[in-house]
């Protein structure tokens, strides 16, 4: 912003459901969207599960005469699937992978494996600090497994951009939080960094209603998870804020609604969103901090490390668990080995030696220890993450309770 003191910033989320061998249509639908940004010309682009690197290449080939600059995120096994496309030059950036992601043995989710995380491009424009991120998906709301481990993702996030966003004076967050609005998740965030709500704050809107963006009418969309919201629900979102001597308005949200243009499918599962920024600077500093709603935000954080302390006791009943079924497999095998060194001492003389049925049982207790001492370890890990988020949430408690 050189030069000028405003700023019409156009941002175009989109988590794009584009994962190899498995996504429908995927390489058309990467060409569209491609298509749309090129026609559109916003000035960011912030994208997740863009599973494939060559879908990106492919798109950063198409883009590269709009947006000059981009970068892939690279976390996990197979990818965090997360970019960004920029008009404006990216000077530096920044992965943080979250510290619990789901389980690796729920294969039919796979979230473990993508290596959710928050990346972050540091541009000149500002400072503008964008990020692109996900969180752990819900998969079920009336009996939700994984609400620990999205809340210690969205504490992190939070503790994240405070002290990250420091030496940039407007910071701008978009992706699929996999949360509703009024979830504990989406308050504790928000509380705590202070970002405003695009959707809440835009001046005009246009699209799907209330902003929703997994929506019924979707092709690409399990009908039967959106049951209970007939009119979809909003787990996608732009969030901003201003740090010092800058102020941020949102003028414009948008979200695409139903098939492209010209084809007879959506780009994504997902409807994208799109938000004008409009971007001033100001002659003081401005900005939220977490102190402007102490008793709000104290509320919020108790019901966070709440859930977590809930999480902390599941997690520690299966660690023991599992630390038994370990146990109980090591002393099988000390058995038969007890047993083969017996008959190897001749106590079992004249006895047939059942040598298939002893392998057998010794190849499945040695992979009952096998899988059980891992999956002991990683509950171990998840007891100690979680552990230190409810001691973290813990001392942010007592700060805020302590303030005049």
């Amino acid at each position: 912003m050189e030069g000028d003191s405003t700023l019409r910033l156009r941002v175009f989320d989109l988590n794009c459901w584009a994962i190899r061998y498995l996504s429908k249509r995927r390489q058309e639908r990467v060409r569209l969207i491609g298509d749309v940004l090129r026609r559109e010309g916003f000035d960011l682009v912030l994208l997740q599960e863009v599973w494939s690197e060559q879908d990106y290449n492919d798109l950063m080939v198409k883009l590269a005469g709009c947006y000059p600059f981009s970068h892939y995120f690279r976390s996990g096994v197979i990818g965090s699937g997360l970019c960004i496309f920029s008009r404006f030059p990216i000077l530096d950036t920044l992965l943080y992978q979250y510290s619990l992601n789901g389980y690796p043995y729920m294969l039919q989710h796979g979230d473990w494996f993508g290596g959710k995380s928050v990346g972050i491009g540091v541009g000149v424009t500002a400072p503008l600090l964008p990020l692109s991120l996900q969180l752990h998906a819900e998969y079920c709301r009336e009996k939700d497994a994984y609400l620990p481990h999205r809340l210690v993702q969205a504490w992190e996030l939070a503790q994240f951009i405070r002290h990250t966003s420091k030496a940039a004076d407007v910071v701008l967050l978009g992706g699929d939080l996999n949360m509703h609005p009024e979830d504990v998740g989406i308050r504790l965030l928000r509380g705590w960094t202070g970002l405003q709500d695009a959707f809440a704050e835009a001046t005009h809107f246009e699209g799907c209603k209330n902003g929703c963006t997994l929506v019924p009418d979707n092709c690409f969309t399990d009908k039967s998870e959106l049951l209970p919201f007939p009119l979809g629900i909003r787990i996608d979102y732009i969030l901003y804020k201003a740090i010092s001597g800058f102020t941020v308005k949102c003028e414009e949200l948008r979200t695409t609604t139903g098939t492209a243009p010209g084809v007879d499918m959506p780009f994504s599962d997902h409807e994208a969103v799109m938000a004008t920024l409009h971007i001033q600077r100001q002659g003081q500093a401005l900005g939220a901090t977490p102190g402007t709603a102490e008793v709000a935000l104290a509320d919020v954080v108790t019901e966070a490390q709440t859930e977590v302390a809930l999480g902390l006791q599941a997690a520690q009943r299966q660690r023991y668990s599992s630390g038994r079924m370990a146990v109980l497999a090591l002393l099988l095998l000390l058995l038969q080995a007890a047993a083969a060194l017996g008959t190897l001492a001749g106590l079992g003389a004249g006895q047939p030696f059942p040598k298939l049925s002893f392998c057998l049982l010794a190849f499945l207790a040695l992979g009952v220890l096998a899988l059980a001492t891992g999956l002991y370890l990683f509950h171990t890990v998840e007891v100690k993450n979680l552990h230190g988020t409810k001691e973290q949430m813990w001392l942010a408690l007592r700060a805020l309770q302590e303030r005049p």
